[in-house]
């Protein structure tokens, strides 16, 4: 007896608005509604496999549901009596009205709430005319009446501290809200409520009803509708945490890293970083982090005694790394974003952090592909690589650095020996060479003497230098003969060698027999006319000792003409001579 008193009330109410429905009112068949948007998207994708005109789109109270449509009134009743006849929706369907739906999530990217009604499937046409279905047509009941202004006081009196934070928080973000996220409701709140309710056409009473909290929040959250938001449980890197599953996928573990790369559109990746250790080991993955391709160069950073956060940022991403040390294990997670997706990217990361939680135990340091391994890579990631690498020697005290000119043109930034930073003091490109100055002092184990003598011809010389742009991680040492001290066309201040010579030994020095500085190596000339392999030529040291003297350094002269052994001849270059990179 009060299910039919129940089924005749519902029906009472809906005298007034169904009379006001003709038949060809645009209305939709409601089949079903999920609690999360990634049970909905599963549903949609399976009527969509047997069905036309499947929809979805968010409902009020944080639920989505599943829709066909749009039809006609006339059509809707067709569909929904044809489909729960041959159970291809549930027999509780019912006719749903577009003032009930908010924004779509299926198929992607559509929308067609704004659109007119369309035909209903064939197979509903052509048979419905001779069936007929006993059962009512159910229509969606209309949302309720809102709350008054004493009902939302006492229902905003329910809220924990953290729910009346988070309206805050969503109200800052709105753009009416500037004070504290204190969870206390003065007068500051009490206008930025009044403040968001005139921006939605609302009643302004200062007081939000369960109602508009619920679409307060369901903006500030529709940021991130379709990243797929669930709880993941590493148990390997013992890590719990958020993540956007419709984003990214687990790929692999290269210790310290749990790898979770992009599925789809949105360039995207989360690694999670799990290793047992101490605050060396924190420290050590701090330096370590910012050498990694995923971390650029630009962004702030802060190292405290058991955390740190990396930002990273270029015109292609924004990299975050947050990491922690807790009882001996050192855990935390990198977000990679496509840049210029701010919003998005600061309410997920938030999400992220909030939810992350520590599980027993940190990821085996042997975990990884044995198969995955070069000079190049760490755990897996690509290390970043300068724009190009030549040879330099210092040639003071202070650890000045001579280098050639084409090897610091158009850098963002210069390093030595890949670690310290530089900056270019004078560059003369007509010479091809230039003055770095480290940006903190350095002391070099070994600074140039320039020779006092002039070479002589068919002398024995060396080159110190970088061959192979830094991959051995020392300078080579390749030994010639001093072919002639002008150049091809008789250009003074150039010497001209008999030795082969590679692009990274640009920039560094040659020396004589004595270890005495001769020159600085050039680079290949660009005449467009091949030289042999064994041609190369070298800046005077007059030239480069006129550039000190300019630059207000002094030039170190050597003081012994006495010939030295091939081994201490390596070893003193070996010491002066220096790694410059150029990075973009």
């Amino acid at each position: 007896m009060h299910r039919v008193a129940a089924a005749v009330m519902v029906l009472f109410a809906w005298v007034v608005p169904m009379a006001a429905q003709t038949a060809n009112d645009v209305v939709w068949v409601q089949v079903e509604a999920q609690p999360s948007l990634r049970q909905a998207t599963e549903s949609a994708r399976s009527y969509a496999a047997n069905l036309e005109d499947v929809n979805g789109f968010a409902l009020p109270g944080g639920w989505y549901g599943i829709a066909l449509g749009p039809y006609t009134r006339r059509d809707a009743e067709i569909v929904l009596r044809t489909y729960r006849r041959d159970r291809l929706i549930p027999r509780d369907a019912y006719i749903a009205f577009s003032s009930g739906f908010r924004q779509q999530f299926w198929p992607v990217g559509a929308n067609v709430l704004a659109n007119g009604a369309i035909a209903a499937p064939e197979n509903t046409q052509t048979t419905a005319s001779n069936e007929v279905d006993p059962e009512p047509v159910v229509v969606a009941e209309p949302e309720p009446a809102d709350e008054t202004p004493n009902q939302a006081r006492r229902s905003e009196q329910l809220l924990t501290a953290d729910e009346r934070k988070e309206l805050q928080v969503a109200l800052k973000w709105a753009g009416v809200y500037d004070g504290a996220i204190d969870g206390a409701y003065g007068r500051g709140t009490r206008n930025s409520m009044a403040g968001w309710q005139a921006a939605q056409g609302l009643e302004i009473t200062g007081i939000l009803t369960t109602m508009q909290r619920a679409e307060l929040l369901r903006q500030y959250n529709a940021v991130l509708e379709g990243l797929g938001l669930q709880m993941v449980q590493d148990t390997q890197a013992g890590i719990e945490m958020l993540m956007p599953t419709a984003v990214v996928a687990f790929d692999k573990y290269e210790s310290p890293f749990a790898h979770y790369t992009s599925t789809g559109d949105i360039a995207a990746q989360v690694y999670l970083i799990s290793q047992a250790g101490d605050q060396s080991t924190l420290f050590g993955l701090y330096d370590i982090m910012q050498t990694l391709e995923i971390v650029p160069l630009d962004g702030p950073r802060e190292r405290r005694k058991n955390s740190f956060v990396l930002v990273g940022e270029n015109d292609q991403i924004v990299s975050e790394t947050r990491v922690s040390l807790q009882n001996g294990e050192v855990k935390g997670f990198t977000l990679i974003w496509p840049a210029g997706d701010e919003a998005r990217r600061t309410r997920l990361l938030a999400q992220m952090d909030k939810s992350f939680a520590r599980l027993n135990g940190a990821l085996d340091p042997t975990a990884g592909s044995a198969d995955e391994q070069a000079v190049d890579l760490v755990a897996g990631l690509e290390v970043r690589k300068p724009k190009l690498s030549r040879s330099g020697f210092y040639v003071d005290a202070r650890g000045a650095v001579v280098t050639s000119s084409d090897a610091v043109a158009s850098c963002t930034r210069i390093t030595l020996d890949q670690e310290y930073e530089a900056e270019v003091l004078v560059s003369d490109t007509d010479r091809g060479i230039a003055l770095l100055s480290p940006k903190d002092a350095l002391a070099p184990l070994t600074v140039a003497a320039f020779s006092a003598n002039t070479p002589r011809l068919q002398s024995e010389v060396a080159v110190a230098g970088y061959s192979y742009e830094g991959v051995l991680g020392a300078a080579s040492i390749t030994f010639g003969t001093l072919a002639d001290v002008r150049g091809l066309r008789g250009e003074a201040g150039l010497n001209r060698l008999a030795l082969s010579a590679l692009p990274g030994d640009v920039g560094g020095p040659v020396l004589d027999a004595s270890g005495a500085v001769l020159g600085m190596l050039l680079p290949a000339p660009e005449t467009g006319q091949q030289l042999p392999a064994n041609v190369s030529f070298s800046l005077d040291r007059t030239v480069i000792q006129d550039l000190l003297s300019q630059a207000g350094r002094s030039a170190d002269r050597a003081t012994g003409a006495a010939a030295l052994p091939p081994e201490d001849i390596a070893a003193s270059a070996v010491n002066m001579t220096v790694l410059v990179s150029c990075w973009n």
